[in-house]
């Protein structure tokens, strides 16, 4: 059973009590609505009373957590976070039921970010292009994506022409391409270095902030590794190029668990979008996730991460190391950009190796 996430806040909101002021008046719940919110307590007393919590049956009761409340958090989650942002989770959740669900690719953007994730829109049907593409590339480097496989009416440029026009650094995906191929420093560790240096199997692999993905396509063209690239769409459409080049976007921030089982990556790559910028605390959470992603052998690669050099030492170097990795490659250097002189910024470019359990 699929319950409608609006219509089950609406419920549950009536049984919690919460000690902050009262919302403004909710707007009038139409009859249909109020029928399918019947047929959703119904059967969430019905699962109640059927398969209770054995949890509960020992531990005292709980006097502030209703226990529907318990239940529908198993079969219908909701990121606990999306309640740190009302407003926002209540435009998002303004929808209508069973009908084509609104493009809001900002709203949901924000949302994310924010930790609300997944999202809790569940009852609607989502929008597709008007036109879709005539062919499908087959190799990863195209000489140009489809246009007509984005929706480009939230973004200020309505083409992947004007993208690689404005923004080169994430859309001239050749140019990409040569900078991972090339060394011209020791910040520098071209893919094929990479496999050279890597003493097991590398098949399966994921890139955090992976962009549009062209860290994923040399992986397939030229080794046959299957990478998934995580991106968000923040001013542009990052997954929908990842896609259109036959490689797998994952849509889904820092702070979210990676969606893989324990120890099947043989490798995970953290590009220049993991940074000084991220918060500690999630940055420790996403560390702690790559380890329980990477098998024995696999492999952590941290490319060109800044932060300001005294960090380095005291914040990030003990953050990184804490798991007791092999150092196969470690390369410090300065951050000699505006920014970086200004800051006293440092550039760090390591490649771990995650060694068998001790117990």
């Amino acid at each position: 059973m699929v319950a409608t996430n609006n219509l089950s806040l609406y419920h549950l909101s009536s049984t919690v009590q919460s000690p902050k002021p009262p919302p403004p008046p909710p707007t009038p719940v139409p009859d249909n609505l109020i029928r399918q919110l019947n047929t959703i307590r119904a059967a969430i007393n019905n699962l109640t009373r059927h398969n209770p919590s054995s949890a509960a049956s020992t531990a005292k009761p709980s006097s502030v957590v209703p226990q529907d409340l318990t239940l529908h958090s198993q079969i219908g989650p909701i990121a606990s976070s999306c309640h740190n942002q009302p407003d926002l989770l209540h435009r998002y959740m303004n929808y209508t039921p069973f009908s084509i669900c609104p493009f809001d690719p900002n709203l949901q953007e924000t949302l994310i970010l924010n930790g609300c994730h997944p999202l809790p829109r569940r009852r609607c049907f989502s929008k597709t292009p008007s036109k879709q593409p005539s062919s499908l590339p087959l190799t990863p480097f195209p000489t140009s994506l489809s246009d007509s496989g984005v929706i480009w009416n939230k973004y200020s440029c309505k083409s992947f022409a004007c993208l690689l026009q404005n923004n080169p650094t994430s859309f001239d995906l050749n140019a990409q391409r040569s900078s991972l191929l090339r060394f011209t420093s020791e910040l520098d560790l071209p893919i094929s270095q990479f496999m050279q240096l890597a003493n097991s199997a590398v098949r399966l692999g994921i890139d955090i902030g992976g962009g549009t993905g062209t860290f994923a396509a040399v992986m397939k063209k030229s080794y046959n590794v299957t990478m998934l690239t995580t991106t968000m769409n923040v001013n542009a459409p990052y997954n929908e190029a990842v896609a259109l080049r036959g490689l797998v976007p994952l849509h889904v921030p820092l702070q979210q668990r990676f969606p893989v089982f324990d120890g099947t990556m043989d490798l995970v790559r953290c590009g220049r979008a993991v940074n000084r910028w991220i918060p500690v605390s999630v940055m420790e959470f996403m560390f702690y996730d790559v380890d329980r992603v990477l098998r024995a052998g696999g492999y952590l690669w941290v490319d060109r991460f800044f932060s300001k050099a005294v960090d380095l030492e005291k914040i990030y170097w003990p953050l990184i190391g804490k798991p007791g990795y092999k150092k196969v490659k470690w390369a410090v250097a300065n951050k000699t950009d505006p920014s970086g002189l200004k800051h006293g910024e440092v550039y760090l470019t390591a490649l771990l190796q995650k060694p068998v359990s001790k117990s």
